[in-house]
């Protein structure tokens, strides 16, 4: 059975999450990535655009259900 931390189409691992809050402080997944240096380039990449957003990397949480 497939967690919540995997795409259920290719079985990839995907813990770590891009996370953009905008101005009214709402947040929003952006995207999942197999490892935090590749999330966070993203992160980086979109937070060099200048707009107010803010964007950062976290690790999703594990599932505990089996």
């Amino acid at each position: 059975m497939l967690g919540r931390d995997t795409m259920s189409d290719s079985g990839a691992v995907l813990p770590w999450l891009v996370i953009r809050q905008d101005d009214n402080g709402n947040r929003y997944r952006v995207g999942r990535y197999a490892t935090q240096g590749e999330a966070q380039k993203i992160a980086d990449k979109l937070d060099g655009h200048g707009h107010k957003q803010l964007y950062w990397v976290e690790r999703a949480e594990q599932s505990t259900r089996p």
